[in-house]
């Protein structure tokens, strides 16, 4: 059975009506025959379609989010969570990411694929091994996501440590992620790259590289074992070189926190399930302990900005430091930026600093913010609210909402050489572009889903009706 534009195809002997009376049989087996191949066609035509609309096959999906996506995406990333995850109030892994088991030393590392998403695990102890095997001519980007379980307690300083190094052990980066001032256990993602540059020359050449992980404090860690999200990435050169120096000014002016209606946007569980919403304030609910993931389509030249702010709670007697956390995370889940605000019970906003255009040459800056922002693609907003704000305000759950605005007109990339890995990464689709509009306009995330869907109803009625001319023509050339 498949389903486009909301029409459902039945196959199968279900599908076939007996003769009518008083017509040879010949003849009655010879129109199912006929309005199969002519459902076969229109299905055909169906689907080159559908891949011809803005946003291609993202049609069906952008159909959802427009009919129910408080329903859907809730669903996939608050419920189905706990089937897939494991660790701190329920991460979702990726589906399919398969099992890799990390070696004691380089000489055992196992091999991490290009594009590739893995699960693994680490000991309080351990610092583990994988292996890369890499070109000349590419950026290679390595995100680990350290899942702590919900139980026990964090330190401040204590998280997620990755370093790439080159076959003789020399350092190409080093990154690391901590729970902060909150101490709640969360998951935490920290970053690593093998990049060219012009100049350098170290981690220039092609062959193999190693990725290690290991825990920021070990001698004070919690001693369970922490589950592992892997991710690769590969970004070629850009077709034409460019300048090699960031962006001299931008517009670092705050603009005002974007007003409106919220609409219901239930987060989802982990990056794999990243709640898509566009420019437009959205609501949820969230509990003590429990983080949100949501992904914002982010184009070249263009500027995101984002505040959280949680509801009041009755009990205003108490305090709960850095109890909302807000980050961003670049289409390679690196860490862009991050802020925190104590709770009291009364109602408490956080936001995001003023943040520059998304450009190539960001990565040439020295300001770890401005070099994450170096490609197009899907940003992620992670929100996190700790789990000692049960402690004093009860588990909830807290009224949660998000204000998304961007600002800044869309530029061509730079043009990469050959594909990025995974393909489509470090770029937006139609549909995304119609729920990021361009100028600071009000034109939420439904309403741009609802245009795309429109324009595929529109295409499928088409369509419908062309079907109709061809059934009744197969079935007199039948008769």
């Amino acid at each position: 059975m498949g389903r486009w534009c909301g029409v459902r195809w039945r196959t199968g002997a279900g599908g076939a009506r007996p003769p009518a009376s008083g017509r040879p049989a010949g003849a009655g087996a010879v129109r199912p025959r006929a309005t199969a191949a002519v459902r076969l066609a229109a299905v055909t035509v169906l689907l080159a379609t559908t891949a011809s609309l803005p946003g291609g096959t993202a049609l069906a999906a952008g159909a959802a989010g427009a009919a129910g996506a408080a329903g859907a995406a809730g669903a996939a990333g608050a419920a189905g969570a706990a089937g897939a995850a494991g660790g701190a109030e329920g991460y979702a892994f990726a589906d399919g990411a398969a099992r890799v088991e990390g070696a004691s030393d380089t000489a055992g590392a196992a091999l991490l694929q290009p594009g590739a998403t893995y699960r693994s695990s680490l000991a309080r102890n351990d610092t583990l091994y994988y292996r890369l095997e890499l070109d000349a001519d590419s950026d290679t980007y390595v995100s680990v996501t350290a899942v702590p379980g919900s139980e026990g307690e964090v330190t401040a300083v204590d998280g997620v440590r990755v370093a790439v190094r080159d076959a003789d052990g020399a350092s190409c980066s080093l990154g690391s992620a901590t729970f902060g001032a909150a101490h709640s256990p969360r998951p935490v993602t920290a970053w690593g790259m093998r990049e060219i540059e012009p100049g350098a020359s170290r981690c220039q050449d092609a062959g193999t590289y190693y990725v290690a992980v290991e825990r920021v404090r070990p001698e004070d860690s919690p001693p369970d074992d922490w589950d592992l999200e892997l991710t690769t990435a590969t970004e070629p050169r850009p077709r034409r070189a460019g300048p090699t120096e960031p962006p001299g000014t931008w517009d670092s002016a705050s603009p005002e926190p974007l007003a409106g209606q919220p609409e219901r946007r239930a987060g989802g569980s982990g990056f794999a399930r990243a709640t898509a919403v566009g420019q437009g304030v959205w609501q949820s609910d969230i509990r003590p302990g429990q983080t949100l993931y949501y992904k914002v389509p982010v184009d070249w030249g263009r500027q995101v900005y984002a505040s959280a702010e949680l509801g009041g709670s009755d009990d205003a007697s108490g305090y709960t430091t850095g109890a909302l956390r807000l980050g961003l995370h670049n289409p390679v889940r690196g860490e862009v930026d991050d802020a925190a605000k104590g709770y009291t019970g009364r109602p408490a906003a956080v936001g995001l600093a003023a943040l520059p255009p998304v450009a190539y040459p960001n990565r040439y800056a020295s300001s770890r913010q401005v070099g994450a922002l170096r490609f197009a693609g899907d940003y992620y907003l992670v929100v996190h609210l700790a789990a000692q704000v049960a402690d004093d305000f009860g588990d909830g759950p807290f009224r949660l909402t998000l204000r998304v605005r961007l600002r800044g007109t869309a530029e061509a990339g730079p043009g990469y050489t050959g594909e990025p890995r995974p393909k489509g990464v470090f770029e937006l689709s139609a549909a995304d572009r119609a729920a990021a509009p361009e100028n600071g306009a009000t034109r939420d995330g439904d309403a741009a889903m609802r245009a795309v869907a429109v324009g595929g109803i529109g295409t499928g009625s088409l369509l419908l009706a062309g079907l109709a001319v061809w059934t009744v023509t197969a079935r007199r050339r039948a008769a």
